[in-house]
């Protein structure tokens, strides 16, 4: 389902020419289709294609339906993926023929699911990470009711872990103190996502498309300490998120292979990691993210002239040996 209007496109960023794609996600009833809804009347002159897997098979333009009956399983490798993935990659091979019709892709998920199958598509399936890229993962949460969804629905956690952008929605419906108290337990989980207070989803777009989130310019921009703060981990019950730095440039030959085995033995335990890390005679940045198993990175950016050289990881994640991660980061120092 493709939304247009007659309004001239916005000046939004465009990186690498390839199609931005936002995942929102979010538990029942948080909001997600209010959002959606949002988006799609404004008059902000952008045309989006959406995917949505929540509602069935129901009668939308050129059914760009997920069906709502996911088939889940468990693979080999203990990654929890279901039949979503290939949907999604068909759906999007007919979206990529039809280039030029939209400007972005919306993809809408069940508000039972993981993000993870669908974020990971983006970098599992080369045709369609050549033609689109993974721009945020979009969590919308419910202010009232995410305190008793983070007791019993791990989908609710995941949600929050893997955001880039988190709507607190509803947040007339509480109290100024308990809004503090659920930022909190959101911050415990996942302190790098920015964070919105939103009544009726009311924020503008461009606070949640097209972010660049994974854009190092784009990082630095809505998380200036990035690259400034000391390593530090937050504890919640089962999610926590770890970080570590050195102050310096790292081997590539001893970074690589290291970073590819931790998410190869502990990808299932890894919801999220992203890093900006300095190689020895390399102007650029090599800035990396994944999702469970699948790494996605490259150099960007330029160091300035007389900016200090400093390498970061952060990982977010079940069951993170803290010890071991620094440790085997410290290890890969030149």
């Amino acid at each position: 389902m493709a939304a247009s209007s007659a309004t001239s496109p916005a000046t939004l960023p465009q990186t690498d020419g390839k199609i931005p794609v936002t995942v929102l996600t979010g538990y029942l009833g948080a909001g997600k289709t209010t959002l959606l809804n949002r988006i799609l009347t404004e008059n902000h002159g952008r045309r989006y294609a959406v995917i949505v897997n929540e509602f069935g098979e129901i009668g939308i333009d050129n059914d760009l339906v997920v069906g709502a009956d996911e088939e889940v399983f468990e693979m080999n490798n203990g990654c929890i993926c279901c039949t979503v993935r290939g949907d999604l990659i068909r759906i999007m091979d007919g979206l990529v023929k039809r280039r030029g019709k939209f400007d972005a892709i919306i993809v809408e998920t069940t508000g039972l699911a993981d993000p993870a199958p669908v974020a990971q598509t983006f970098f599992m399936d080369q045709d369609v990470g050549e033609a689109a890229r993974l721009d945020a993962v979009v969590t919308v949460a419910d202010a009232k009711w995410l305190t008793d969804r983070l007791k019993d629905a791990p989908e609710a956690r995941n949600q929050i872990a893997f955001a880039d952008v988190i709507l607190l929605n509803k947040a007339d419906l509480v109290s100024p103190a308990d809004l503090d108290r659920v930022e909190g337990q959101i911050r415990a989980i996942n302190p790098l996502a920015q964070l919105h207070r939103t009544t009726n989803c009311a924020v503008p777009l461009d606070a949640v498309l097209e972010r660049n989130a994974f854009d190092l310019d784009r990082i630095l921009e809505v998380e200036p300490e990035f690259l400034e703060e000391g390593h530090h981990h937050h504890h919640d019950t089962d999610i926590r998120s770890i970080s570590a730095r050195i102050e310096g440039e790292v081997d590539p030959e001893k970074f690589m292979p290291w970073i590819s085995n931790l998410t190869q033995v502990q990808g299932p335990d890894i919801l999220r990691c992203k890093g900006i890390v300095a190689f020895p005679n390399e102007p650029k940045r090599f800035v990396f993210q994944g999702v469970h198993m699948i790494l996605d990175g490259d150099v960007q950016g330029d160091w300035g002239k007389d900016e200090k050289r400093v390498s970061r990881v952060v990982f977010i994640g079940r069951k993170l040996d803290e010890e071991a991660i620094r440790e085997g980061f410290e290890g890969c120092r030149v």
